[in-house]
């Protein structure tokens, strides 16, 4: 009783002194700066960025980015991801409950001579606990439960990833098939060009070099054609690699007509950087592994010190020898055993000067991911904002060139133009029409990739949602 007295004062003062373990900082303040250094666009109305999709009004891309998200290996990696650290954290919480384990055995023979045979049935049950005295398994546990949400943050990462990549393979076949439908208009009107001249060259009306640069024209036209053809072609394959559709059902589904995305606006745009880091799944899931990481350090320190525990057990039996039968039952509690640690040459130290290392590395990480965030927010912000700006210019610049190749044309037909002047008009209508697709492209582009940037409508577990007048005064 002394003994047990003894080792109980004992693991009482070692509880208190457990209490008294330093722990590194679980929380990492943000590393971002207080405003943005991009311009805002005011004149959108706000909305869920969950409904984005929907802004593009369009079914096909909706369905498109469902089944790429359904058979995506990221997603589906994500997902086992998820799985394993549930699994880690019900193991790491069971480390804090007793376990129990029953066992039963049957033996018959005698242990000498002269003592008749015997028959020994048993079964009991044996319990054992180690007491958390410095917190080292509870640290265990909370690592688990860091890591298990940030495996969650991961999944939806891999799908907002997955559904972005999607939408900017299928807008870029959708811009492919409209600079398809440009060069195919250009080729045509070539070739028309080309007849026309040939037909002069003929009746003596035209010098046969002059036939013959309209011909060159015409090969042109028709090379350009071929390539955007094979290019278009290219981007339906992509699509349906990244799919898993069907490649008939889905060249029948894109027969469908199209139209570019107009009239939406931004959605969802926090206006500071600390709002940011409540809607991007990757930062979230880097500040849960700087969590995780400061968890291992406690788990870590905990090992240098004693360890505290408790057994127990319960036996029942029956012994039958000859020819009577008797029944035994036993019970003990304890050992209370108490394990101190003396030499380990230097094991112990050396796992909590590499825990403290990975958690230096995982507040990095962190830092950098949030600085990789705003860096992606002002980038397609800045890009959007570029694309606006220059979208009137184009189009007016590419209806004056139509303007002005149409008139060419005419005195082109009437003979009062070369046909260097007609090319050379064709050429810059040609190129600026192509650069204005382009223009849209990137103008689309960049609503995909802020999409992106904002976490694709994600929310941090445990977050309270903004108001509609709260929202509405962030874009201010």
């Amino acid at each position: 009783m002394k003994l047990v007295r003894l080792a109980a004062a004992l693991a009482g003062s070692l509880w208190l002194a457990g209490c008294a373990l330093p722990r590194p900082p679980a929380d990492v303040p943000p590393a971002a700066p207080p405003q943005w250094y991009a311009p805002l666009p005011h004149d959108g109305r706000l909305a869920d960025l969950q409904q984005w999709w929907q802004q593009f009004n369009d079914p096909l891309l909706i369905e498109l980015i469902a089944a790429a998200q359904a058979v995506s290996p990221d997603v589906a990696s994500a997902g086992a991801r998820i799985a394993e650290a549930r699994a880690t954290r019900i193991g790491a919480n069971s480390a804090l409950l007793p376990a129990l384990d029953a066992s039963a055995s049957a033996s018959r023979g005698n242990s000498q001579p002269g003592v008749p045979l015997a028959t020994i049935v048993q079964g009991g049950l044996q319990a054992s606990w180690e007491i958390d005295l410095f917190g080292g398994q509870r640290a265990a546990a909370d690592a688990a439960a860091a890591r298990l949400d940030g495996s969650q943050a991961g999944w939806h990462a891999a799908r907002v990833a997955v559904a972005a990549e999607t939408a900017s393979a299928y807008l870029d076949l959708r811009t492919c098939e409209r600079q398809l439908a440009v060069t195919r208009n250009d080729a045509q009107s070539r070739a028309e060009t080309a007849r026309l001249s040939g037909l002069s060259a003929r009746a003596g009306f035209t010098a046969p070099a002059v036939a013959a640069q309209a011909r060159a024209s015409a090969a042109e036209g028709a090379v350009r054609t071929t390539q955007q053809q094979a290019q278009c072609e290219l981007d339906v394959k992509s699509l349906v690699a990244l799919t898993g559709l069907q490649e008939p059902a889905l060249r029948a589904r894109l027969r469908e007509p199209w139209s570019e995305p107009v009239g939406f606006a931004l959605n969802a745009l926090p206006a500071v950087p600390a709002q940011l880091l409540a809607q991007r799944p990757d930062v979230y899931q880097a500040e849960r592994a700087v969590a995780a990481a400061s968890a291992d350090v406690g788990s870590t320190l905990a090992d240098r010190f004693p360890r505290l525990s408790l057994t127990g057990q319960l036996n029942a039996g029956i012994v039958r020898a000859g020819g009577a039968t008797t029944d035994v039952q036993t019970w003990s509690i304890g050992p209370l055993a108490l394990s101190l640690p003396l030499f380990d040459a230097g094991r112990r130290a050396a796992n909590v000067d590499a825990a403290e290392a990975r958690y230096q590395e995982a507040v990095a990480l962190y830092t950098a991911r949030v600085r990789q965030a705003v860096r992606e927010v002002e980038e397609a912000l800045v890009r959007l904002e570029s694309a606006r700006d220059r979208s009137e210019n184009a189009q007016i610049a590419v209806e004056g060139y139509r303007a002005s190749f149409a008139a060419t044309q005419a005195r082109y037909s009437s003979g009062l133009a070369s046909l260097i002047e007609l090319e050379d008009q064709r050429r810059v209508t040609l190129v600026s029409e192509l650069a204005l697709v382009a223009l849209q492209q990137e103008r689309i582009a960049a609503w995909i990739a802020l999409y992106r940037a904002l976490g694709g409508g994600w929310q941090r577990p445990g977050a309270v949602a903004l108001s509609p007048n709260e929202q509405e005064g962030t874009a201010t």
